[in-house]
């Protein structure tokens, strides 16, 4: 039987180059927030809901497909409403993150990345869960070249998520991300082999 392994981990954290990572080596990769990105692009249906509920607010892009960039801004400022948001997209993911588990054969691993996993209450469909850590300063410094977010926003956007502790309580493997790329492969490289160990 296939195992499903969940792969998380704090904004700035080093998630995706995980995720690349463990996709090079040959394993199927499931990223919920390219589908959260399609489902945002192509859904009628959750358009029109996201619409609704951000409707006193500008969210849309001139060829009106839904701004990630300007929804992420206006969630981050209303918890109500991101909460609303979370609801119905959190369970479109899951609808088409098990239509493509039903439609997958001959894996033994699938690996399944979301950023809020833990948010979402999904810790309990996965075998495992690899939360992917790193420290403060580094992801402070991450967030301000990659994003262009000023220190002040930046911390903020830190500190709205659950603390990296209660989450990594929750999980089975922890990689620290606190160095370069390669050793951050290594890290990674090592889990799986336990993972294939366990197995």
């Amino acid at each position: 039987m296939v195992k499903k392994i969940g792969i998380t981990g704090n904004i700035a954290s080093g998630k995706s180059q995980v995720e690349n990572y463990i996709s090079q080596l040959g394993y199927k990769v499931i990223d919920a927030d390219k589908i959260s990105h399609e489902i945002l692009n192509r859904d009628k249906e959750v358009i029109l809901q996201v619409k609704n509920i951000f409707r006193d607010e500008n969210i849309f892009n001139p060829d009106n497909s839904v701004s990630r960039t300007k929804l992420a801004e206006i969630i981050f400022n209303y918890p109500e409403k991101k909460k609303e948001f979370e609801k119905i997209i959190h369970a479109k993911i899951k609808e088409k993150i098990n239509e493509i588990l039903n439609n997958t054969h001959n894996e033994n691993f699938i690996f399944i990345s979301a950023a809020l996993l833990f948010e979402a209450k999904w810790e309990n469909d996965f075998d495992k869960i690899i939360f992917i850590s790193a420290p403060l300063n580094i992801r402070l410094d991450r967030l301000i070249k990659r994003n262009g977010y000023n220190k002040d926003y930046a911390l903020k956007r830190i500190m709205a998520q659950e603390c990296e502790e209660e989450k990594i309580k929750k999980s089975d493997y922890i990689i620290v991300n606190d160095s370069d790329l390669k050793t951050l492969e290594a890290k990674t490289k090592s889990v799986l082999e336990n993972l294939l160990k366990v197995n």
